[in-house]
């Protein structure tokens, strides 16, 4: 018997499951179901970006968000780097929102991860910038990756998982990081400074660029020195060839913690749909919790609408792997 084949592709469930996880679990209730089933998990430039392109093998000793020590690890695999920006500078090291200091946030660590790859011959390196507690335009890191010139030669590839622009970072980032009303003006005419300092040194205007905000206008100042600013989720596809593996499946399942219109607007569930539905193959997002309030283009089932969200949260292993096999099996 020839059994039907499900590509399990997931995002996180952030604070619950890593897409990994969320992908074995998935994986799990379709061979209950029995199906066979492949893994791969996604990201869209924050975490897991680096797990979709391979195990981190370094560790390296930087300055973190706040000025204290940070032990960041990151992948280098032949002339190609992979470096997470939050495991150097994200909002995590310092206990989220409440044990922020949005003025003083820096990207230095990053920076430092940046240099080291190049000095460890890296010719290709992809940041994955989700996840910040910086509001600095990159300032930070470039500072930490002098000389800059000798990044002439090497490309830097952004995952980006926003459209935001340099400026308005600290206006549509900043409360999430700490800020308060009187903080975000003081970051965003920071950020005005900063943008016409990097023309007058650089020759680059990166204000008006798509994605330049970023990582609180990171993506911005590594423009500076000629990094391309990319969409997260199609950089991340292209690796893993994500599109021949929708076309190999029967059946694609994908999901994420917080389904809403922004997933399919440059996120992984929005992106794997629209691969999946130009490949032909149903799709299924499996969510922790969904918003009501628009009309998702694919199907979607929603662990917390079935189960309540205390048990969504205790149990989102097992609950994946029930709907899954449920769905699974009356087909």
């Amino acid at each position: 018997m020839i059994l039907m084949r499900l590509l399990a592709c997931p995002d996180k469930f952030r604070g619950t499951l890593t897409a990994q996880q969320a992908a074995a679990a998935i994986s799990a209730g379709a061979v209950a179901a029995g199906w066979a089933a492949d893994t791969q998990p996604l990201a869209d430039g924050g975490e897991g970006t680096l797990e979709a392109f391979g195990d981190p093998n370094r560790i390296t000793k930087v300055t973190g968000p706040l000025g204290d020590p940070v032990e960041a690890s990151w992948l280098l695999e032949g002339k190609r780097a992979v470096i997470e920006m939050a495991r150097a500078s994200g909002l995590s090291l310092v206990g989220g929102p409440d044990g922020n200091d949005p003025l003083q946030a820096t990207t230095t660590g990053t920076g430092q991860l940046i240099a080291r790859a190049a000095e460890l011959g890296a010719r290709h390196i992809v940041v994955g910038l989700g996840g910040s507690a910086t509001t600095d335009g990159g300032f930070g890191a470039l500072r930490a990756m002098a000389p800059l010139p000798r990044f002439a030669g090497i490309t830097i590839e952004l995952a980006c998982d926003v459209l935001t622009r340099f400026v308005d970072a600290a206006a549509v980032f900043g409360p999430q990081k700490g800020a308060s009303p009187n903080q975000i003006e003081l970051l965003t005419r920071r950020l005005e400074r900063l943008g016409d300092l990097y023309e007058r040194e650089y020759g680059v205007c990166v204000t008006n660029q798509d994605r330049s905000g970023a990582a609180g206008g990171l993506a911005g100042g590594l423009a500076t020195v000629g990094a391309r600013l990319c969409d997260g989720f199609e950089l991340v596809a292209e690796h893993v060839d994500l599109y021949d593996q929708i076309e190999r499946a029967d059946v694609v399942i994908t999901g994420e913690g917080a389904l809403d219109a922004t997933s399919f607007k440059g996120k992984v569930v929005g992106g794997v749909a629209a691969l999946a539905a130009e490949a032909g193959v149903k799709t299924l997002a499996v969510v922790g919790r969904r918003d009501y309030d628009f009309d998702a283009p694919i199907e979607v089932i929603d662990i917390s609408a079935c189960y309540g969200l205390d048990q969504a949260l205790r149990n989102t292993t097992e609950l994946v792997a029930t709907v899954v096999n449920d769905w699974l099996s009356r087909r």
